[in-house]
């Protein structure tokens, strides 16, 4: 659930996975199942310190607190930092 009370929307290609992880005490703030053509992420919060984010798939720390997603030409969301690893 957002801040605000709205629902987060996750996709359903892991919507099992964030709701086992949740279930677990991870807090997930932000996810995306790639869509077959970014990779997957999962931003949880630091353990190391609560200032800041990371993608547990690839481990990146994400540098932002909201406003995890970019859009693609296509209309696609995928998270940046991420990408930048696999490239």
């Amino acid at each position: 659930m957002c801040k605000n009370g709205n629902p987060r929307k996750i996709d359903k290609c892991i919507r099992h996975l964030i709701a086992n992880l949740n279930s677990h005490g991870v807090a997930t703030i932000a996810s995306c199942c790639g869509h077959g053509k970014y990779p997957m992420s999962i931003v949880v919060m630091s353990l190391r310190s609560t200032k800041e984010n990371f993608d547990i798939v690839s481990n990146v720390t994400i540098p932002r607190k909201s406003k995890f997603y970019v859009k693609d030409k296509t209309g696609q969301f995928y998270i940046h930092e991420t990408l930048e690893v696999v490239q």
